[in-house]
């Protein structure tokens, strides 16, 4: 019988390759360290066997807090090993977060990285009376600690050494009783319309959707290299990989640091990618920005090449026949320019690339379609995962693909994207208000608003709740512009502002620093910080460009006709964006009116005194004039 639990496919996974077969790899002081699948399960069974000396019993909930590293898969399935559930926390929350998060889930342990994240914890203990103890996995500056709380990650792996001896049979038992209806993880919502709230997640969700996901994607029998740095806290890398590295055998590679993943891609050269939406547009911006530099020649092959790639992209969307003129001239370009750029990136071996968690600008698929780099935009959430997917030869940029075989997919009168799902989610956690509002007949209603076009591929236009209506009646979608502002490698971020009560659009703008940085060097142009280099006259005219280059492409009522550069980013920690880097629409409109209401006034400029909140903790404030700028 086929594993029904990630614990008893990472037992069969572990008896079909030993000691054979890498498992992990993870860079250390610039050395990769390698872990076959036997010293991924004997680190589960000990852990697992550890906690349970220390008192973990089935049903429990234990936090993680830390960067993707080996230890967090190890905890993970040690957890899920006595049929635990683990609760993945971001690396960036703060305490007051931390606390949700451990308090909310009635966590009874928390393993945590470093010094950094065992700090937050000690600062809310008292608070957390159902807390037994606080795991640590990298002893730098913790040494001379001395809270009893605490314990480090080798001391539990010697703890559950010490209970085998007593119990040698207590971790097979245990595995060998777990069900697809254990709860096998708690995924946070991203909280972007209230608190967050814990999607439970079974061990049937995991793997048997994964399962099916990874077939209809062929990773099975590929042995795939992968590298994991998206936030295991996130549902993706749950299911991509957590469950996805087990069942399809893949080989996660972990970075030696959140700044080196670019480096870290480039070394190992994955099959298997996903990057979310925000990083698709980073990586855009970044290369858009760096053709701008370099020698004539370089720049001159950049612009030649670029339309033959889009050209070619453009035919395989309408799924046209590619004549042998363009395949030759296709070929000349990749040989030009489109393997060296692939290879500088990293991006060489991919098979499979994925993109979620947030709209993506059709631009950017198509731009990355050009480069030979099939971008699948997939529709999913935290509560349903993969909802709707592009299949190959079938990858279209305006669109998330048609529905998944296991789930089916229908619109409400109102245009509500409605899905059922073979493999549902199990509710939230002490919250079944909000589960039977969100599940009605069996029907999950996702809260987006989209169609499905003639070919059954669905196309998601925004929350339903994000839909704006101007004061003469006419409806547009906010996202629709953002995204695609967002394709401009000097735009970061965009709020598109409308309401019933206003008459036109207007846009709030985060410039991207370094790429509008490089912008102003290259001509010479002084500035102190980014406040200061968002109001200089030439970076304003700059963005004034950029947005009537979109202007150009949208029906007239929806068209941008005022905009500020912001005086700072949008900051997750002052709650401006939630964890996974969605905007807080609501919060931000609120925290901006003065700023808001100015841009459709008369005034030229608005000074504001803004609070700041720094990584630390401590607060401070900006105060500058902005220019309301007319387009």
């Amino acid at each position: 019988m086929s594993p029904v639990t990630l614990p008893q496919a990472l037992r069969e996974t572990y008896r079909k390759y030993g000691p054979r077969v890498v498992a992990m790899r993870v860079k250390d002081r610039g050395i990769w360290q390698e872990y076959t699948w036997e010293d991924y399960y004997l680190q589960v069974k000990y852990f697992c066997l550890g906690l349970m000396s220390l008192g973990l019993e089935k049903g429990d909930k234990v936090s993680i807090l830390g960067e993707n590293k080996p230890e967090w898969f190890w905890a993970e399935l040690a957890v899920q090993s006595a049929r635990g559930a683990a609760v993945g926390i971001f690396t960036d929350c703060l305490p007051a977060e931390v606390k949700y998060y451990a308090e909310h889930s009635d966590s009874t342990f928390a393993v945590c990285h470093d010094q950094e994240q065992v700090d937050k914890f000690l600062e809310i203990k008292n608070d957390l009376p159902k807390l037994k103890k606080v795991i640590y996995w990298d002893p730098k500056g913790l040494w001379t600690y001395d809270d009893p709380i605490l314990l480090s990650f080798d001391e539990v792996i010697e703890f559950g050494k010490e209970h085998e001896k007593k119990y040698p049979d207590l971790f097979d038992e245990m595995v060998d009783q777990g069900t697809g209806d254990d709860i096998a993880a708690f995924c946070y919502t991203s909280g972007t319309t209230g608190l967050p709230k814990g999607g439970m997640l079974s061990q049937r969700w995991l793997v048997e959707s994964v399962r099916e996901w990874g077939r209809l994607d062929g990773w099975f029998g590929k042995n795939y290299e992968y590298l994991s740095f998206i936030p295991p806290a996130w549902i993706t890398e749950q299911g991509i990989g957590v469950a996805g590295s087990i069942l399809a055998s893949m080989v996660v590679n972990f970075p030696e640091e959140p700044e080196t993943v670019q480096e870290n891609i480039r070394e190992i050269g994955p099959h298997i990618l996903f990057f979310g939406a925000r990083l698709w547009e980073n990586l855009n911006r970044m290369v858009q920005a760096r053709m701008i530099d370099p020698t004539f020649l370089r720049r001159l092959i950049y612009r030649v090449s670029l339309p033959i790639g889009l050209k070619i992209a453009d035919m395989k969307t309408e799924q046209k026949k590619i004549s042998m003129t363009w395949r030759v001239i296709n070929f000349l370009a990749h040989h030009a320019l489109f393997r060296q750029l692939r290879d500088r990136l990293g991006l060489s071996n991919l098979d499979v690339v994925y993109s979620a968690g947030g709209a993506v600008s059709p631009d950017i698929i198509k731009y990355f379609k050009a480069l030979g780099i099939d971008v699948r935009l997939f529709y999913g959430s935290t509560e349903q995962g993969v909802m709707s997917m592009p299949r190959e030869g079938d990858i279209r940029p305006e669109t998330s693909g048609p529905p998944v075989p296991w789930v089916e997919i229908k619109l409400s009168d109102d245009g509500e994207i409605l899905i059922k799902n073979t493999y549902p989610y199990s509710g939230y956690y002490k919250n079944p208000e909000a589960t039977a509002e969100k599940v009605k007949d069996g029907w999950f209603y996702t809260g987006d608003f989209g169609h499905l076009n003639e070919d059954g591929h669905l196309i998601v236009i925004d929350r339903m709740e994000d839909l704006k209506e101007l004061a003469s009646g006419k409806k547009f979608s906010p996202q629709y512009s953002e995204v695609r502002l967002r394709f401009s490698p000097y735009i970061k971020d965009a709020l598109v502002i409308g309401g019933s009560d206003k008459g036109f659009v207007t846009v709030l703008i985060n410039i991207d620093l370094d790429n509008v940085g490089r912008f102003a060097e290259a001509r010479h142009i002084a500035y102190t910080t980014f406040t200061d280099l968002s109001q200089k006259e030439e970076v304003l005219n700059l963005i004034k460009n950029e947005i009537i280059k979109i202007n150009n492409t949208l029906p007239e009522w929806t068209r941008m006709k005022r905009f500020v550069n912001l005086h700072k980013e949008f900051d997750a920690d002052e709650d401006e964006l939630t964890r996974t880097r969605k905007l807080r629409r609501t919060f931000v409109e609120d925290r901006y009116k003065d700023l808001i209401n100015a841009l459709y006034g008369d005034e030229e400029a608005y000074k504001v005194e803004a609070s700041v909140t720094y990584r630390d903790g401590r607060k401070g404030t900006i105060e500058t004039s902005i220019h309301v700028n007319e387009i």
